[in-house]
């Protein structure tokens, strides 16, 4: 008998194989447009025009000073209960007196029904209105914090002007912004005084103090670098400014000039006002003719400050010239330190508006700001979970800026003790005030992190060290 082979079999279409879960991404990219937010959402603002809003003078005449303008801003949207908040904070702990733009509270709760509970909840709130409730009792001030936590007036080699760095000045021509934020780094003298903080007053005359920092310039060709700032240069009227400017381009040895600015977020009609854009533009023709790069750097915390009037303001400033306008914010607990939190405010920034993400500072050690501070381990955190969402060159740095030291990146101590929250940092450069210590390269100089967030151990040393 004869053995046949079998008949090959065709193979038909497999079934698909069940879907495999995906774990998806810690954080997800939505586009979100921008939209400024309805003022006329608010009690006190239901008849105020586009005209109107748009004005930066009628903004300026319209910031919110004290507890009666908020009430008649927001009605009975929020609870008495928050304005004996507010009181009890503005009489024994606030650093800042109270001064925030219509602009600025518009983007407070802002696309969602007004209630006390979510007026309380909101991140601009939390830092540019504090109350009580929100600081620690526990440990309101941290026993290292001081008035000017960062030394600058230690440094400073005109009055208003701090050489901290070799190549780069820190040019204050004013005290006063357009705004004052809770947790103002330069609240010893900025603003008006409060019955926690008696502020220290610039004595000269703004023209004598201006001839000063050029003098001061003129002499030491070392510097290449000027930040212009205050205070905020948008409340230097503008005449006075772009002469100042105009001088610092004279100077052959100045090579970039940054101007600082959180009115292009917190005020930006200010900044589309046809004087002052057609000013910058001067300015920035010049810069571009001398070979000097103009920049902007803002100050925005939360994505929900960046409205279509910001990035109008940004676009204006870049189409007059200006090269780069940049945001350096800072980390604070409540308002902005998360992974999505932060990547949310980036892609606003950088996507929505224009303006590169480009520092995150720790929040500094000044008074009654425990509750804003976080711990180094909490933003190296943050800066490792923000690595490979954005495009390298809009990645913000994390940066602690250290007593005595300056900017460093949060990954770049050379000691921690997590315990003690104590870190050590060194430095490669002597500040004007360290030209004679032989020693000042060859210290470790200490940051200290926020105690509540210390484990218990640690919390326990502070405490009986707490009078040392």
């Amino acid at each position: 008998m004869t053995q046949t082979q079998p008949m090959a079999t065709i193979p038909g279409p497999r079934p698909a194989p069940a879907a495999a879960p995906t774990a998806g991404q810690p954080y997800e990219y939505r586009r979100s447009p921008l939209v400024e937010p309805d003022w006329t959402r608010f009690p006190g603002w239901r008849d105020v025009t586009r005209e109107q809003w748009e004005n930066a003078q009628w903004q300026r005449v319209n910031c919110v000073k004290n507890i009666k303008q908020l009430r008649a801003v927001l009605g009975d949207t929020v609870d008495e209960s928050f304005y004996t908040d507010l009181a009890a904070d503005q009489q024994a702990l606030a650093t800042m007196s109270m001064l925030v733009p219509p602009q600025m509270i518009n983007t407070m709760v802002p696309f969602a029904p007004m209630t006390t509970e979510a007026f309380r909840a909101d991140p601009i709130r939390r830092y540019m209105i504090p109350v009580a409730a929100d600081r620690r009792t526990d440990w309101p001030s941290h026993p290292y914090a001081s008035r000017d936590s960062l030394h600058e007036h230690d440094m400073w080699v005109a009055e208003g002007l701090t050489h901290r760095y070799p190549t780069k000045v820190l040019a204050e021509l004013l005290s006063t912004c357009p705004q004052y934020c809770g947790h103002c780094t330069r609240m010893d003298l900025v603003g008006n005084s409060t019955p926690a903080v008696d502020k220290l007053k610039l004595t000269l005359k703004p023209v004598d103090r201006y001839d000063a920092h050029i003098s001061y310039l003129k002499a030491h060709p070392g510097v290449r670098d000027v930040v212009v700032s205050g205070g905020d240069v948008a409340n230097v009227p503008w005449r006075n400014l772009e002469s100042y400017l105009m001088r610092l381009l004279e100077l052959e040895t100045v090579r970039d000039i940054r101007l600082a600015t959180k009115a292009l977020m917190g005020l930006p009609q200010h900044w589309l006002q046809n004087d002052v854009v057609e000013g910058l533009e001067r300015v920035a023709r010049t810069a571009a003719r001398r070979g000097v790069n103009l920049a902007i750097h803002t100050h925005v915390n939360h994505a929900q400050s960046i409205t279509p009037l910001v990035a109008k303001a940004a676009q204006t400033a870049l189409d007059v010239g200006v090269r780069d306008v940049r945001n350096q914010g800072v980390l604070m607990r409540g308002v902005n330190a998360t992974t999505p939190d932060l990547l949310d405010l980036c892609f606003a920034l950088q996507g929505e508006a224009g303006i590169l993400p480009y520092y995150f500072y720790m929040c500094d050690m000044i008074p009654n700001a425990e509750h804003w501070r976080v711990p180094v381990w909490h933003a190296q955190q943050l800066q490792h979970d923000i690595m490979g969402y954005l495009p390298g060159y809009a990645t913000p740095r994390i940066v602690c800026d250290v007593p005595f030291v300056g900017k460093r990146w949060v990954h770049m101590l050379t000691e921690y003790d997590r315990e003690r929250g104590i870190s050590y940092w060194t430095k490669n450069y002597r500040t004007s005030i360290e030209s004679a210590d032989l020693e000042a390269l060859n210290k470790r100089y200490a940051y200290y992190d926020p105690i509540d967030t210390l484990p218990e151990a640690g919390q326990q040393w502070w405490a009986a060290h707490r009078d040392d």
